[in-house]
């Protein structure tokens, strides 16, 4: 526990920093590097589940992505996430041709290099728009989003550990229980009240709430799919980059499908509203 605080607390600030600083350049960049650790952490996890990856074209299309959102923000529009996306669902099947000559080894490979571009890069990717939305709401989001994550994580590990009886998803991660869960969900949902109460007073408190419940549940979601592929590669922990928590992807695994449920319920809660 205390390799965990002494880790933890460090990458928080570093977190919080980057978040509220307002160089595009800056962020883009952390999400870059961040998107690349985690995707090598994957092609190691997906190989030692015997689901061997092409790792150089995951690295390339992840990369892509994340170049194509930064450009989005300056309008380059010969360059969009719909260009990027083109790219990698053409010619990484084209280019896994040359990769492998058996054709069983074909299809595993480019299940296995697909899966870690939209699972790992995709998802994170579009935090860098959430960022820096046109709306100048972005900073709030993501602080709102990093809260959310953060809070119900560690209420869940807690509550779990002290009370936890029933097995939330027993095959995929016999210690994660629904005690555990359901504090993790109150824990969110305490953390956006107070988010707006005191950080975000000009934000819709029962908005930002049911958006809160939304987050904690889509990562709950991501951190349970995480878990699953690490239980198939017979894995604790994606790696040791992080003493006391694991790998770089263990730890943004509920961002995975937190982050585009909360850039898609954001962009569409006006349209829900009619």
């Amino acid at each position: 526990m205390k390799l965990r605080i002494l880790t933890g607390l460090p990458l928080a600030f570093a977190v919080v920093y980057l978040i509220v600083q307002e160089r595009q350049w800056v962020f883009a960049l952390a999400v870059l590097l961040t998107v690349e650790i985690c995707l090598h952490e994957f092609f190691f996890v997906s190989e030692r589940a015997g689901l061997r990856g092409w790792a150089i074209l995951g690295y390339a299309g992840g990369g892509l992505l994340c170049l194509s959102q930064f450009a989005a923000l300056h309008r380059m529009t010969g360059f969009s996430e719909s260009a990027a996306l083109v790219l990698i669902v053409v010619g990484v099947p084209a280019m896994g041709l040359f990769l492998v000559s058996n054709l069983k080894e074909y299809f595993v490979g480019l299940a296995s290099t697909l899966l870690g571009i939209f699972f790992v890069a995709f998802t994170f990717s579009w935090i860098v728009p959430l960022r820096f939305a046109e709306s100048g709401e972005g900073r709030n989001l993501v602080l709102l989003l990093f809260a959310v994550i953060w809070s119900e994580d560690i209420f869940a590990y807690v509550v779990g550990r002290l009370a936890g009886r029933t097995p939330l998803a027993k095959r995929i991660s016999p210690r994660k229980t629904v005690e555990g869960a359901v504090a993790g969900l109150a824990g969110a949902v305490l953390v956006a009240w107070g988010f707006t109460h005191w950080f975000w007073q000009t934000a819709d408190q029962k908005t930002v709430i049911l958006i809160a419940v939304l987050i904690a549940v889509a990562g709950q979601a991501g951190d349970l799919v995480e878990s699953a592929l690490k239980r198939a590669a017979d894995l604790k922990d994606s790696g040791a980059i992080l003493p006391g928590h694991g790998g770089m992807l263990d730890r943004i695994d509920s961002l995975l499908f937190g982050i585009p449920t909360l850039w898609l319920v954001w962009n569409l809660k006006d349209f829900l509203r009619r």
